[in-house]
């Protein structure tokens, strides 16, 4: 576990994000994320590293990262969580982010987390299908990551 904090801590230092948020990363998203992001296929639990910044290209993808049941439920204030998510983005997405990328705000937290998702793995399904689209089919559907 040692290992893993100091590994943590380095990935933070490099973001240039403190202890708090690799502490709040521990706590809320590790137990299923691992500690790398690499999820667990396994169990069904999706890898946010690699591909976490895709969801920021597609319609509702940055909506679906907030109103996850991990994040929208977790005890972390909005702007907490609005922190944790822009270094989980940076530290494990950062070359699938979009060029016009905007970091989360609290405000922009508070407004989603409050929408719980219905149906999480209908909802994420959809999205991975917009995101594995080719990126013409995605333009002609109206929407833009440039």
């Amino acid at each position: 576990m040692k290992s893993v904090l100091l590994a943590l801590l380095c990935l933070a230092t490099t973001c240039g994000a403190t202890e708090k948020v690799v502490t709040d990363y521990m706590l809320n998203c590790m137990g299923c994320h691992l500690d790398d992001g690499r999820g667990y296929a396994l169990r069904g639990v999706p890898a946010l590293s690699g591909y976490m910044g895709n969801f920021l290209k597609v319609p509702g993808g940055r909506e679906f990262l907030v109103q996850v049941p991990g994040s929208a439920q977790s005890d972390l204030s909005d702007a907490e969580l609005a922190t944790l998510l822009n270094w989980m983005l940076h530290s494990f997405s950062p070359q699938q982010l979009p060029a016009d990328f905007v970091a989360y705000s609290a405000a922009e937290v508070a407004r989603l987390r409050h929408r719980p998702l219905v149906d999480v793995a209908g909802t994420r399904a959809s999205l991975v299908r917009q995101i594995e689209q080719p990126d013409a089919k995605r333009k002609q559907a109206g929407h833009r990551d440039e």
